[in-house]
């Protein structure tokens, strides 16, 4: 079983920060040079959606282990669009080293991706992988392996081997110990959970074994191949500096129009207090271990919504992790909930030219509380005014768009606006940036969801809600 995160106070800085300097149980160099750590090689290109289906990345023995979801209606499929009952074929990728190809069309050709920053997808990139070669337990190796990386905002290990005796387990967790996952064997490897901070513990657990009974047989270990680290808040904002400086076009992905009027969202918790609760319910996805876009609750059954060049396949939805309550505790300060991270789990329903993905988490009943947010069946209107809860760049949530004079430009432009099909999205100034993919354009007279945000270049722009609706009706 994956096991939860309470909620507990850490330190904002200390979360946002992610360390370029990476070692294995000792300081490294700037570059992530240790001894055993090294760049992972370039990711392989992502099977696209089909109107056969989906290629699936995952090896045989996991997509057939047991997933705990809801029920769900198979629809027909249609060109540019899956559902879990399609055919599938298996394909030689590996989790992490999976890229993706954002999805294009002549409409939406010009239009930057909100999130593409990652060469070959659609995703901002928030953090570097790293390739290690650390063998753990038994007679292969220590039974205890820290991973250290000075100022690193998460660091997250993949498994190629968890071979282990049964009752054996392995633990991941922060040195502290307050965050802490546990993984029993696995054939095929796996994606941990990131653990929050500089600092990753991996340690192999056993019963007592005073006869070293099992010891001599081969193949036995835990071994760790990759480890991403999460990228400094320094380079995160100088990245954002200078994309405040292009014009906007394409390739641009920061989006602020004009002055950035986003602020951490608990500073609306007293002023707005419907706006702050609504953003409770969106997620920061962490994709492939340092690739990052923003999801949300859709309705009170266990669903989630992100944009499709975000992520397509239950493959990659299964080690994709989902952070709630990544917030800042104050505004303006430094302390920051510590998030409570799921994993997604299925895939429900996919479309490239409307650009969203459904699907659902494993260890629903731990984000429930979180509240969530509803698609409007109305069709936007000029000038209706909004506000957009997002996790910009992997920062703590944000809100763009004030109430009354403040909101400024965060209202609707146009409302028959051109994204990858014609009078398929909504307009609006609203500010986002890198990492926004996915994110809630919500009015401000209903605190109903009007757009899936998906694309930057001023005007931004999202998929209307009430396509949505319509589309999704079934799974809702």
């Amino acid at each position: 079983m994956r096991r939860k995160t309470g909620i507990v106070i850490g330190t904002c800085a200390a979360l946002a920060l992610a360390g370029v300097a990476g070692v294995v149980a000792s300081a490294g160099t700037d570059d992530g040079a240790a001894e055993t750590a090294r760049p992972a090689a370039a990711p392989v290109a992502r099977t696209p959606v089909t109107e056969h289906g989906v290629a699936s990345t995952a090896p045989a023995a996991r997509r057939a282990a047991p997933r705990t979801t809801a029920a769900s209606p198979a629809p027909s499929i249609t060109p540019a669009s899956i559902s879990p009952s399609a055919p599938q074929s298996a394909t030689d990728a590996r989790p992490g080293v999976t890229g993706g190809t954002a999805a294009t069309g002549e409409t939406a050709r010009t239009r930057p991706l909100e999130s593409a920053t990652t060469r070959g997808t659609g995703r901002e990139r928030i953090g570097r992988l790293f390739e290690v070669d650390k063998l753990l337990g038994y007679l292969a190796g220590p039974q205890r392996q820290e991973f250290a990386y000075p100022g690193a905002s998460y660091v997250k290990l993949h498994f190629d081997r968890l071979t282990m005796l049964p009752g054996d387990y392995v633990t991941v967790s922060n040195p502290a110990g307050t965050e802490s996952y546990r993984y029993e064997s696995d054939a095929d490897g796996r994606w941990a959970m990131s653990i929050t901070g500089d600092t990753a513990v991996v340690e192999v657990h056993r019963k007592v074994n005073p006869l070293g009974a099992g010891d001599v047989l081969g193949g036995l270990g835990v071994g760790v191949d990759k480890v991403a680290r999460g990228d400094r808040r320094e380079t995160l904002e100088t990245r954002r500096e200078s994309a405040k400086r292009l014009p906007a076009g394409p390739g641009r992905e920061e989006s602020v129009c004009g002055s950035d009027t986003s602020t951490d969202a608990v500073c609306y918790e007293s002023s707005d207090p419907a706006a702050y609760t609504k953003s409770k319910a969106i997620a920061r996805l962490l994709i492939n271990g340092t690739e990052l876009c923003t999801g949300w609750r859709v309705g009170a059954k266990n669903r989630m919504i992100t944009n499709n060049h975000c992520l397509t396949t239950s493959d990659e939805a299964y080690d994709t992790e989902v952070w709630f309550n990544y917030q800042c505790a104050k505004c303006g300060g430094f302390d920051v909930f510590k998030p409570t991270k799921v994993w997604g789990d299925q895939v429900l329903s996919t479309d490239k030219t409307y650009d969203y993905t459904l699907f659902t988490v494993d260890g629903f009943e731990s984000v429930q509380k979180f509240g969530y947010l509803t698609l409007d069946t109305a069709r936007p209107r000029r000038g209706q005014t909004l506000y957009v809860p997002q996790h910009p760049a992997g920062e703590p949530a944000r809100i763009a768009g004030s109430q009354g004079e403040a909101a400024g430009n965060c209202a609707v432009d146009n409302p028959d606006y051109t994204g990858y099909a014609a009078h398929s999205d909504v307009s609006y100034f609203c500010d986002t940036a890198g990492g926004s993919s996915g994110s809630p354009v919500i009015s401000r007279a209903t605190n109903k969801v009007v757009a899936l945000h998906h694309f930057g270049g001023c005007p931004n722009s999202g998929v209307r809600g009430d396509l949505l609706a319509n589309r999704l009706r079934a799974y809702l």
